[in-house]
């Protein structure tokens, strides 16, 4: 079983400036929690025991996030405010079965370099890469299907999910073998081809299984435009005649990279909220 998970978080959420400045990106809200939230859930619903932020150094609002905090709790039950109070309780508990650590990258070297930055936390385990641009709906949790790809190869898994091909230049795209159902290995990785370049209709969803045996790729990198990537570190490892695997995702993918997927992410869970989705259809006339 995958124990650990490695979220990047050290980024400067450019596409948002200048609310990015004071607000870091993985703390916007879709609907009523946090983006991250939905990220760390998907972690602590598949079995991860300790997620690693790796982050900036400084203070770092998002790590305090999940801290619980005792002297708020008290001024709750003081003011008499149960239901918040009971929802604080609530998510103390959930995450209370998770060990939070942080990894800090000190410069921006690209997200190949932001999990190197983690290396010392995964040891010589494989471990799980789960990316704040891309929230998925699903049934069940993204991770734990990579995961049961995961023990049947040992080998790397990417997760995959199938877009308009004339949209290939925003993505990684994937060339791929079907090896089952919902199931490829993949044979080479383009990063955002043009459409006549891309060798599918499979894009690269920022979530990972991954094994130890790509941090000397990541040590010793073939750079795209001066920063180190997954993408180029599992290009290398396949060329060299390793194998990689992808599993095409299931549900709703959330994107979350830029201004406008992410306020079409918010608006889609909003509206389905349980508490507030009605009377919201209401309000805007739907």
């Amino acid at each position: 079983m995958i124990k650990k998970a490695i979220i990047p978080i050290a980024g400067f959420g450019t596409r948002f400036l200048p609310l990015s400045k004071v607000l870091p990106k993985e703390l916007f809200p879709l609907a009523s929690k946090p983006i991250l939230q939905y990220v760390a859930e998907e972690a602590a619903m598949s079995g991860i025991k300790e997620i690693i932020f790796v982050t900036k150094p400084g203070y770092c609002p998002s790590f305090e996030y999940f801290k619980r905090s005792k002297w708020l709790e008290e001024f709750l039950r003081k003011k008499g405010k149960k239901e918040i109070l009971k929802e604080m309780e609530s998510f103390d508990e959930f995450f209370g079965r998770i060990s939070f650590s942080r990894a800090f990258q000190k410069k921006a070297l690209g997200d190949g370099h932001a999990v190197l930055s983690a290396k010392k936390f995964v040891k010589n385990g494989p471990f799980a890469v789960l990316f704040c641009d891309d929230v998925v709906e699903s049934k069940k949790p993204c991770l734990s299907e990579l995961e049961k790809v995961f023990n049947k190869y040992k080998r790397p898994v990417v997760a995959l999910y199938t877009v308009p091909k004339e949209k290939s230049s925003s993505y990684g795209m994937v060339k791929v073998e079907k090896i089952g159902k919902m199931l490829y290995e993949i044979k080479g990785i383009k990063e955002k081809p043009s459409l006549k370049d891309s060798p599918s209709n499979l894009a690269i969803v920022g979530k990972y299984i991954l094994t130890p045996d790509i941090f000397p790729y990541f040590e010793n990198p073939v750079l795209a435009k001066g920063e180190i990537r997954i993408s180029g570190a599992l290009s290398q490892m396949i060329e060299s005649g390793k194998k990689v695997f992808g599993l095409q995702l299931q549900g709703k993918w959330l994107e979350c990279g830029d201004k406008q997927s992410y306020l079409e992410s918010d608006v889609y869970l909003s509206l389905k909220h349980p508490v507030f989705g009605e009377k919201l259809k209401k309000s805007i006339g739907k």
